[in-house]
């Protein structure tokens, strides 16, 4: 059970403070709420520019490592389609310079155009190394337009294409900042040894006097159901062909996710997974094949991807495939394979709580979903996952008008030039 005080500022920040007093750290998590999805179709990659900018100086502080260094804390961040995560540790007395730098940046971020100039070719450049000229790097950039048509979610968190970061403007990206990276905009979680009064008055001496913005009101398009099968076929200068699958699942939020979720455990948890046992140790038709959901806030997608072993026929390997997916939709799980997924998942809920900063980043991203406190239910919610509710959920997401495939082919396998 992780307990949990919160309170909201008047310009509409929402802080929680969890009290663990285990640990000498303090972490310092505040998510903001815009991820890829807020983009513009023809801008995007924006929220993850931001996840570099913010590091590139407010109106006091011109670098932000370098305080938080001499003070001996820590900081990364993280951008996904739904969400902006930025978080540090410090130890305990230090914990005011946290606040300092957080502040800074949240009042002001005053990149300028030099640094606008450095980080945006630090995107680029990561959007080629890694997406453009890395093997299977845009399997992704090709996998996402073709389940999604309408939702945002169509493009990956680092955007549709290099030219939209090197055509956008000092004035655009700052535009970004106002509207999103304010005081309504963020939950902030701080979780340590703390008490939530001295907290309070920490927040509103550094947090307080920040203006509170515009209020962002979310109003995306709707994917419209999908009704036929989608493929796409590719040959790149990989060494081996590869599949990767996609299904529309149901959103963070339904009932059903965690059924689903548990699905793709039975599926791909560890070597003890079913996939990885028949398609990889038995049949050897693939070298590697995972299952995972896409985790989305909204609607997302049940993804299979595997790597196929040399001189294994397309067709073959996704027929075996097919095979493993209908046995998960006709056939009733064992309670002791149930069980085991189960067990799992409750033994990572326990060692996550054992860690200050994941539970700060838990608690800001339920927050986020709606309560905080629903992080102590979880366990309660997959365990309740009967296989009746594996088989049911299986169906709605396997059905083959429900699939988009990409085949993804080697150049050398095939003889193509």
């Amino acid at each position: 059970m992780i307990e949990f005080d919160r309170f909201t500022l008047d310009n509409g920040l929402q802080v929680i403070v969890h009290r663990d007093q285990s640990t000498p750290i303090v972490a310092v998590n505040i998510l903001y709420n815009v991820g890829s999805r807020d983009e513009h179709p023809e801008r995007t990659g924006f929220a993850h520019l931001f996840e570099h900018l913010m590091f590139g100086g407010s109106v006091n502080i011109p670098r932000y490592d370098e305080p938080l260094e001499r003070v001996g804390g820590e900081n990364n961040a993280f951008t996904n389609n739904d969400f902006t995560n930025y978080y540090l540790t410090v130890p305990g007395p230090n914990l005011e310079t946290a606040f300092w730098l957080e502040s800074d940046r949240m009042l002001n971020l005053a990149f300028s155009s030099k640094s606008f100039d450095v980080q945006r070719d630090v995107v680029v450049e990561e959007f080629r190394q890694n997406y453009l000229n890395q093997p299977y790097g845009d399997a992704w950039l090709l996998l996402r337009p073709l389940a999604f048509k309408v939702h945002p979610y169509k493009w990956a968190t680092i955007g549709i294409a290099p030219s939209h970061i090197e055509q956008a403007s000092i004035a655009e990206v700052h535009d970004f900042y106002e509207r999103f990276y304010n005081p309504c905009n963020a939950i902030m979680v701080v979780a340590g040894n703390v008490e939530t009064s001295k907290i309070k008055l920490l927040v509103e001496k550094w947090f307080g006097g920040i203006e509170k913005g515009i209020s962002y009101q979310r109003n995306l398009p709707l994917e419209p159901e999908q009704t036929e099968a989608r493929t796409l076929t590719v040959h790149r200068n990989v060494p081996f062909d590869a599949i990767y699958k996609a299904w529309h699942m149901c959103s963070r939020s339904d009932p059903g996710f965690y059924a689903t979720d548990l699905i793709s455990d039975i599926l791909s948890s560890g070597q003890s997974g079913r996939l990885n046992q028949q398609l990889v140790k038995t049949l050897c038709l693939f070298s590697e094949i995972s299952a995972f959901v896409s985790g989305d806030i909204e609607a997302g997608l049940f993804v299979v991807t595997g790597k196929l072993m040399k001189g294994v026929a397309m067709d073959i390997a996704e027929a075996a495939l097919q095979q493993e997916i209908d046995k998960i939709c006709n056939h009733a799980v064992e309670e002791l394979e149930l069980q085991k997924v189960k067990n799992r998942f409750e033994a990572m809920m326990e060692f996550s709580e054992m860690r200050v900063l994941e539970k700060a980043m838990n608690l800001a991203y339920y927050e986020l979903l709606g309560d905080a406190g629903q992080v102590n239910e979880l366990v309660q919610k997959y365990t309740s996952v009967t296989a009746g509710d594996i088989n049911s959920e299986a169906r709605k997401i396997f059905r083959p008008e429900n699939s988009s495939t990409l085949y993804y082919f080697s150049k050398n396998e095939e003889g193509v030039n």
